[in-house]
């Protein structure tokens, strides 16, 4: 059986740190690791007009940005398949016929789906095509036989939910789907780092994001007014790690020879550490170590940028033959699963002839 990716990011904005460390960094890794066989890499625009419905013209716009953010980062064409979710329309014929293989209570105790209804505040309000996002990305999955889907752990609950998808629809109709497996980021302060004031989740809509596009005064700004230790006001105060986010970067993006760089007075993130929680050490040292960092990490991909605004209608291309070659896949994909669920009609000479035969005889 071939190895085979699929991931991919919803298209409501620029992709910050969260999605670098949580996804992005990791995607560049598999595909230059030769370890896949493909790797196909989603814009997902239909999924994001389930809540944005009302607002196409943010996702449309968006579509650019987030194919600038991918191939600045190092995601190569060449290598996996970039494509436009929407421009793909056999996902939503799968997932039409993955709805009669779950209910509405199965749905309903998503924690996925139940976290992020609370978060919109939908409450008794939620649009259907929200509700059956976890089919949505059934299909997605499915339609290109996806073995691995690397993604952070909020979404382990509808990587299960496509699992038991795979095995309803392979019990029902025979084996037709591939089961994928999820991919979790190595580094666990990489599972989801937090905002810059220190709220669980780097969030767009909650101003929270250093952007992968941010300018270097920009990243600055936002890493020196970035939650620390409440409780942690002069320099000769013990500090706490525990939800403080400066530290919770540096275990996602430090490394020791960042020490010999930038701040060698220490060997390493646990002598920092050690200092910072025993008192001696200030918020603002630790941060302008941080931004050190981070803009080493950035400078690379902001070059890489600005070099691919230089040409919008090639991005366009790109994402144009991504599409096209996704589709030839989901449709080989769709074929199989209306075989194995016997509406290929026009298909099936045996159907045909069998048929005839049986209403010749019948005269």
């Amino acid at each position: 059986m071939e190895k085979i990716i699929l991931t991919g990011d919803r298209p409501t904005g620029k992709l910050h740190l969260g999605h670098y460390v949580g996804s992005l960094k990791r995607r560049v890794e598999l595909q230059n690791s030769g370890l896949y066989d493909k790797i196909f890499i989603m814009i997902a625009d239909a999924q994001a007009l389930t809540d944005n419905a009302d607002n196409p013209e943010k996702v449309r716009q968006n579509i650019i940005e987030v194919a600038l953010d991918y191939l600045s980062v190092g995601l190569d064409p060449t290598k996996s398949t970039i494509f436009i979710q929407s421009q793909v329309a056999e996902l939503c014929e799968l997932a039409f016929y993955y709805m009669n293989l779950v209910t509405v209570s199965r749905l309903q105790r998503n924690p996925t789906v139940k976290t992020e209804i609370k978060m919109r505040n939908f409450e008794a309000n939620i649009p259907v095509g929200f509700f059956c996002y976890p089919i949505s990305q059934a299909a997605d999955i499915t339609a290109f036989k996806a073995t691995t889907v690397p993604v952070g752990e909020d979404q382990a609950p509808m990587i299960e939910q496509t699992r038991e998808i795979v095995n309803r629809f392979n019990h029902i109709y025979g084996e037709t789907l591939v089961e994928p497996n999820i991919l979790l980021p190595d580094n666990a302060a990489c599972l989801r780092l937090p905002g810059t004031d220190g709220k669980a989740k780097m969030s767009k809509s909650l101003g929270n994001c250093i952007y992968l596009s941010d300018t270097e005064a920009d990243v600055q700004k936002k890493v020196k007014s970035m939650f620390t230790d409440p409780t942690h006001l002069k320099v000769s105060d013990p500090g706490k790690l525990e939800g403080n986010a400066v530290f919770t970067y540096l275990d996602a993006f430090s490394r020791d020879e960042h020490f010999a760089e930038f701040l060698p007075e220490y060997a390493n993130l646990q002598e920092l550490k050690d200092h910072y929680t025993r008192g001696g050490l200030g918020d603002m040292k630790v941060k302008m170590f941080l931004n050190s960092i981070l803009q080493e990490e950035l400078n690379p991909i902001r070059a890489r940028r600005k070099e691919l605004e230089k040409d919008i209608e090639e991005i366009y291309r790109i994402l144009k033959k991504g599409s096209d070659e996704a589709r030839q896949v989901a449709a080989q994909t769709l074929a199989d699963v209306r075989s194995a669920m016997k509406i290929n009609y026009f298909d099936d000479a045996e159907l045909i002839k069998e048929q005839a035969a049986k209403y010749k005889n019948a005269d």
